[in-house]
């Protein structure tokens, strides 16, 4: 079963705690703040699964490697993605060769993250990764080149979309293997993951989506979203629980994994 978390403002984290399957943490938020770190510290304890991010989609660009370093010693994720830049295919693979080579707890999982301008490039990226020794290995959301195919959509749907049909087209053409392990990175609309239905190597998703949307009042319907809420953890990550709409926020969620068939 694919295992789902939402990131989730500071004054959500307890909550969190019942509706994510793990907990997805973004390592500069473990400096800007004593509640998030601790969260994270009594996760670890508590033995929860942890999947720590490099903070690229919320920086611009990955956070410094000695805090990175600093954090994977401290917490010990169980998995970690590893420095990728944002559709910069050969930047992205330098920064991959350079972090499999390192000494990891043991527990931890190093992920890599595809990028590229194109889909050739995307493909030609995944291929390299898994060549490079990687077990586990993310796709994000966002690339521009996802919407190529589907104009005729909005850019929301068209992205959508895009991912769908590149995943399925690795495995379609043997590139994914059914014994690879996949992260899915966040995503434009709620709905895109009923469409990977018996794709059993997908094994995890993070967004949060669901949350975002509720921070803006909008409710999921059966077919989830037209388009992409645009609150984020940066705007949002300090937002007084008093302001959230919880029954909202509580719909989204369980259908979410009811769209999905999660």
């Amino acid at each position: 079963m694919i295992k789902v978390s939402h990131e989730v403002p500071f004054c959500l984290l307890q909550d969190s705690l019942k509706f994510n399957d793990y907990d997805y943490c973004l390592p500069h938020l473990l400096d800007e703040s004593k509640k998030y770190q601790e969260f994270f510290i009594e996760s670890k304890k508590q033995n929860r699964y942890i999947v720590m991010d490099n903070s690229l989609h919320e920086l611009g660009t990955p956070y410094s490697e000695d805090r990175l370093w600093y954090w994977l010693n401290e917490l010990k994720p169980d998995e970690f993605i590893v420095p990728d830049y944002w559709e910069n295919k050969t930047q992205t693979l330098v920064s991959a060769k350079e972090w499999i080579s390192k000494k990891y707890p043991s527990n931890t999982t190093p992920v890599a993250v595809v990028q590229g301008k194109s889909k050739a490039e995307a493909i030609e990226c995944y291929i390299i990764l898994k060549d490079m020794g990687y077990k586990k290995i993310a796709f994000s959301y966002g690339a521009e080149f996802y919407g190529k195919e589907f104009g005729f959509l909005s850019k929301f749907q068209a992205k959508t979309l895009g991912r769908v049909k590149l995943i399925h087209d690795l495995y379609k053409d043997g590139i994914i293997k059914f014994n690879d392990r996949i992260h899915l990175l966040g995503c434009n609309l709620p709905q895109e993951f009923q469409w990977y239905q018996g794709f059993d190597f997908i094994e995890s998703i993070d967004t949060s989506n669901p949350i975002m949307a509720a921070l803006e009042n909008k409710l999921y319907t059966a077919g989830g979203l037209l388009d992409k809420p645009s609150a984020n953890m940066n705007t949002h990550k300090d937002i007084s629980k008093s302001k959230i709409h919880m029954t909202i926020l509580k719909s989204n969620i369980t259908l979410f994994r009811k769209i999905n068939f999660l």
